[in-house]
């Protein structure tokens, strides 16, 4: 979670681009935790995906936070 915030702080400054990447499977995760995951574009386990860091983005890989991998693209 630490790493979530430092990248939260850097990336808001420039609205970089991230990637973020599915790491543990969304199988008995609440409905809404499988739809921000489907949102983001991801579904398999290892499929990554780069998005700009809006604060909607961050918003969405924070609740799924326990799910992804999040790093500098």
């Amino acid at each position: 979670m630490d790493n979530f915030r430092f990248l939260k702080q850097s990336v808001m400054d420039k609205l970089n681009k991230i990637k973020i990447t599915q790491v543990r499977s969304t199988i008995d995760r609440p409905k809404k935790q499988k739809a921000t995951i489907k949102a983001l574009g991801l579904g398999r386990i290892s499929k990554s995906v780069v998005h700009t860091a809006t604060p909607q983005i961050l918003g969405m890989v924070a609740k799924v936070s326990h799910l992804v991998a999040v790093e500098e693209a």
